[in-house]
């Protein structure tokens, strides 16, 4: 009885350490940054009009190696956005802007602006470079 209590406990054991948390939520970290519109007021390139804070624009993070997105949340009206309670590891902010090129294969003319991130350690905070996106 003894020996099968002191296995139990080393597989009881092993299998906690053995464990790794992946990127995703139940962390105590955060992500924030800010989403910048160059809008063109008229036919791209000119007549530039104004970059403001994009004001309820949604941004999305994917957790890790992850091919599609994980959470959403919008911009407030300074242009701002977080993502709360997150574990250490690898992220993706991204974002859509119209296509200045005009080379896009999706039907909107939408293409995808992207930022990678990584926290490395809990309870930090993690500022993602200012994300530009225009407006045609």
């Amino acid at each position: 009885m003894k020996n099968f209590i002191s296995i139990t406990f080393i597989l009881f054991a092993l299998s906690i350490i053995s464990c790794k948390k992946e990127a995703g939520e139940g962390g105590t970290s955060t992500i924030k940054g800010k989403i910048i519109v160059r809008d063109y007021n008229g036919s791209f390139p000119a007549p530039f009009f104004d970059d403001y804070g994009a004001q309820e624009e949604d941004v999305y993070i994917i957790y890790g190696d992850g091919t599609t997105s994980d959470n959403r949340t919008r911009t407030s009206y300074y242009g701002t956005y977080e993502f709360k309670y997150l574990r250490k590891g690898d992220y993706k902010i991204f974002v859509y802007s119209d296509d200045s090129n005009f080379v896009s294969p999706t039907p909107g003319g939408k293409v995808v602006v992207e930022q990678k991130v990584e926290i490395t350690k809990n309870k930090s905070e993690v500022t993602v470079p200012d994300i530009m996106i225009v407006k045609l």
